[in-house]
């Protein structure tokens, strides 16, 4: 395999509760080095059965984020991010704090489940300690949620690297939650039939130096301030 003159099309389906830099980054570095190659990015949806699309062949790789991830495919720890709350500078816990109790009978918006009954990995740690939140709104669509924060009293909660991409772009602010919450925890998934696949070797090589030049950069800025 040579990116230089391949023609091969990469198939990837990835959370959209990544990075809003980690797919933009990611096409481009693979465009710079092989030209030729064509990518289809599938997303994560409720009728995404991932599982089978890799063992088909019709994805190469699976980019997201789980609590545990399944044990049946090849994985690869892409970085861990601190679960963190996005709300609205005039959100009244911005002036006031929040205890536990404040923040689980705030708004919150959460994604819409990927399948009924499905809890994403918040609400899954939540339910492990036997906590409930008040979730008044969901949207298919993460990217757009920051801004529906911003104009609300709606609470986001989800990871630090992910909110920290708007801070500059709306009147938005990060706080800490009263919960306790283990890192989240972001791989690629892939499995055995392309596991050795000098193609698939070297897509996931692009996946994970973007995933390291984002926490590098990441950790450049948190220096910086």
């Amino acid at each position: 395999f040579d990116p230089a003159t391949a023609s091969h099309v990469f198939s990837l389906a990835a959370s959209d509760y990544l990075d809003p830099l980690f797919l933009p980054q990611l096409v481009t570095q693979i465009k710079a080095q092989a030209p030729n190659a064509s990518i289809d990015i599938h997303p994560l949806s409720s009728d995404a059965d991932y599982r089978n699309h890799l063992a088909q062949g019709t994805v190469d790789v699976v980019i997201g984020n789980w609590m545990r991830p399944p044990e049946d495919l090849h994985l690869g720890r892409l970085f861990g991010d601190e679960v963190v709350s996005l709300v609205a500078k005039h959100h009244p816990a911005v002036r006031r704090g929040w205890d536990a109790e404040a923040w689980l009978s705030a708004e919150h918006v959460a994604p819409t489940p990927t399948h009924p009954g499905a809890r994403g990995v918040i609400d899954e740690h939540l339910a492990g300690l036997g906590l409930t939140r008040h979730i008044t709104a969901r949207c298919p669509h993460f990217g757009l949620i920051p801004a529906m924060v911003a104009g609300s009293l709606l609470v986001l909660t989800t990871g630090r690297q992910y909110c920290e991409r708007f801070t500059a772009q709306l009147p938005v602010t990060i706080l800490t939650p009263p919960v306790s919450f283990p890192r989240m925890m972001y791989y690629q998934l892939w499995h055995e039939r392309t596991h050795a696949s000098k193609a698939g070797r070297w897509l996931r090589d692009q996946v994970k130096s973007v995933a390291a030049s984002l926490r590098a950069s990441e950790s450049t800025r948190a220096e910086a301030a």
